[in-house]
């Protein structure tokens, strides 16, 4: 079996490994999601008991549905949050735990099952519509949960369920409102999936209100089945109105209460964090370069201002942070640009606590101090972008700064922890995929069984910094590569804020390994923007992300091929999605004397038709620069003649016909404006699918690829 069958059969090697790692607050279990084999999509719940070692299966979604349920049945609400989560997997999405862990709750199928994790029980639990978001009470009495639209109930109301099954609706109103979800702009570009909170007692809810009846409706459709009616989506496009969201704690006995802030200056809720010592939310300015840190009276709804969080270019807030300490002060995410210093730290108050040498990405929790007061454990790098190691850094008042390193093999780290347990999870170029091991203090309890499939091959790129601006960059060659023999290179590219492709983790590298042994050096490149190295690195394409973004690229690709004589930059291709696809039909079409052609998937070709948040945080909004706009638009760049320079180079546009992130007209308009001026091209439309082109598609598409690259390279 070749290589795209074999990855699509497994979903890129990722059935049957542990996924959504949680340490219970104790740290007497820990909980997972795992399929049952390498070709199993549907994900069951697993515990890890940590006295004993041994694994448990708690609940198999065939079993809980029997055999008139579909496993990979999902109702549109969970069906888009699993897209804005970019998870492809059936069965059980997600889960979460009450404070001790001691009880899990998951919906499957839109029905709601509660799970007892110590005795092993597993109940459905009469619920009032399909189900979204199901979470426990931290006390475990209780459920809270969502509802979808179906048989007449509103979508977007949020219900509690007691022990006794009493079914109570704590808010909820007509079509356009919806209560204790997160909007579009929240989820996909603040990485806020919830949108509501318990309160530590459980007797109360903090829950987010969303208004969207003043946003434009899109209407996406999949013309292959046209008797399908078009689903309706509320698109907060670049430069108009964004939905209204306010937050409101909610009595279980009927209190309620508003929380107070400037929500016209600072429209974003971009986090929330409630746990002891009260609630905890960052809001944004609709430009994101500033911020507020605010901390909300539970009894009142009033707010006090912790932290001002405030950048010329953004701001640009830590995951895991704000968050209280045990001591009272309140931990907080920033950057030092000053005297030298270029990092992304963290401080306690207004004071450092992590070095200035570290690049700090997450804040993963608490661990046990080793002198009393609670210790951070944090994912960061500290020098070399493409490894991300776990650090303990040190707490106590007037400690200084102190951030120690706990992870020593090479890789790609991440973490859970609970109590004195700790579940580490490390990729690395040695192995295939994510390797989850459990320690309680020295002794390492368990390694989490992994059931996938093992890779065809073990890839190994060249990982190298390149240029004055030292870019991080990747060259992989095929498994049968002589050297003298020239190869034709293919850049295959991402580029975009917030995601790296240059990291050291085998998974990042199979499919690259693939289209090298079909015959090319493949060649991936971080540019300025992508994150990893330094605030000043990411920050620099403000207002200029495309000039900036194919610069790097294209001065990488001449830096490597000094260092690797065997690559033929008189024969490049580029392949990219997403804002990858807009970077591949940008770096042809500017440049068309380097790319002979490229595949362009999924491309923002012009950013007045994208989000507002993503767009407006790199471009600012289009009325104040609408050449910035025109200046980054494919379509605008492709309806400019074609000249003896600009030669005419073919492009291969391929996009989901329901995707409701990046929606199909991008690619349409682009070809229209390149049929316009006779441009060479190609669309290749993907019927039924969405941003991910999950199912498979996305693997088969490699073939499709591999014939159009292998004819104009």
């Amino acid at each position: 079996m070749d290589y795209p069958e074999l990855a699509a059969r497994t979903r890129r090697f990722s059935h049957g490994a542990p996924r959504a790692v949680t340490v219970a607050g104790d740290g007497s279990r820990v909980v997972f999601l795992r399929s049952a084999g390498p070709e199993d999509a549907a994900d069951a719940l697993w515990l890890l008991d940590v006295v004993s070692g041994e694994e448990r299966l708690v609940a198999e979604p065939a079993a809980l549905l029997g055999d008139d349920a579909d496993p990979a049945a999902l109702s549109p609400g969970e069906r888009a949050l699993r897209e804005r989560l970019r998870l492809s997997a059936a069965g059980i999405g997600s889960y979460a735990l009450d404070a001790a862990g001691r009880v899990a709750a998951f919906a499957l199928a839109g029905r709601l099952f509660r799970a007892d994790l110590v005795h092993g029980d597993v109940v459905e639990v009469a619920a009032a519509g399909p189900v979204l978001d199901p979470r426990p009470d931290p006390t475990g009495q209780r459920l809270a949960y969502v509802t979808d639209a179906a048989d007449g109930v509103r979508r977007g109301e949020l219900r509690v369920v007691d022990n006794d099954g009493t079914d109570t609706m704590l808010a909820g109103e007509d079509a356009g409102v919806t209560w204790g979800l997160a909007e579009h702009i929240a989820a996909e570009e603040f990485r806020r999936y919830r949108g509501y909170w318990w309160a530590p007692d459980g007797r109360s809810v903090l829950a987010a209100r969303v208004d969207d009846s003043r946003l434009p409706r899109w209407h996406l459709h999949d013309p292959s089945d046209p008797a399908t009616p078009p689903t309706t989506v509320a698109y907060p496009v670049s430069g108009g109105p964004n939905a209204e969201v306010s937050l409101h704690l909610l009595d279980l006995d009927g209190g309620w209460v508003d929380v107070h802030w400037d929500r016209e200056t600072y429209p974003y809720l971009a986090s929330v964090n409630w746990a002891d010592g009260g609630p905890l939310i960052t809001v944004l300015r609709r430009a994101q370069q500033h911020g507020l840190v605010l901390a909300v009276d539970p009894r009142t709804g009033e707010t006090q201002v912790h932290a001002e969080l405030a950048d010329p270019r953004w701001v640009e807030p830590i995951p895991g942070t704000p968050a209280h300490l045990p001591d009272g002060r309140v931990l907080v995410g920033g950057e030092l640009a000053h005297d030298g210093y270029d990092a992304r730290c963290l401080f306690a108050d207004g004071t450092l606590l992590t070095p200035p040498s570290l690049y700090v990405r997450r804040v993963v929790g608490r661990l046990p101090g080793d002198d009393g007061p609670v210790d951070l454990l944090v994912e960061a790098s500290d020098g070399e972008p493409s490894q991300r190691h776990l650090f303990r850094v040190r707490t106590v008042i007037g400690g200084g700064v102190d951030a120690r390193r706990i992870t020593t093999d090479p890789g790609w780290h991440t973490a859970a922890v609970g109590g004195t347990v700790l579940a580490v999870g490390t990729a690395s170029l040695d192995q295939p995929g994510t390797r989850w091991t459990v320690r309680q203090g020295d002794r390492e309890v368990a390694v989490l069984r992994s059931l996938a499939a093992t890779p065809p091959y073990a890839p190994r790129p060249v990982l190298e910094r390149v240029t004055d601006r030292r870019l991080p960059t990747a060259v992989l060659y095929p498994g049968s590569h002589v050297a003298g023999r020239r190869l034709p290179v293919l850049l295959d590219v991402y580029g975009g804020p917030g995601h790296q492709e240059v990291v050291a983790a085998r998974a990042a590298w199979l499919e690259r390994q693939w289209w090298a042994d079909a015959g090319f050096a493949v060649v991936t490149v971080d540019n300025r923007g992508t994150p990893g190295v330094a605030p000043s690195f990411e920050k620099a394409v403000h207002r200029r992300v495309a000039d900036v973004v194919l610069a790097d690229q294209v001065d990488a690709l001449g830096a490597l091929a000094e260092k690797h004589p065997d690559l033929d930059l008189d024969r490049v291709a580029v392949r990219g999605w997403s804002f990858g696809g807009w970077l591949a039909g940008l770096a042809v079409l500017r440049h068309p004397e380097l790319f002979r052609c490229g595949v362009v998937g999924a491309p923002v070709t012009d950013w007045a038709l994208y989000d507002t948040a993503y767009t407006e945080r790199y471009l600012g909004l289009p009325d104040d620069g609408p050449e910035v706009y025109a200046h980054h638009s494919l379509v605008e760049l492709a309806a400019e003649p074609v000249t003896a320079r600009s030669q005419a180079r073919p492009l291969l546009l391929v996009h989901g016909l329901v995707d409701d992130n990046v929606v199909a007209a991008h690619t349409l308009r682009l070809s229209a404006a390149l049929l316009a001026t006779g441009r060479p091209h190609a669309v290749l439309p993907l019927t039924g699918a969405t941003h991910l082109a999950a199912g498979g598609i996305a693997e088969h598409l490699l073939t499709q690829e591999l014939a159009f690259l292998r004819a104009w390279v």
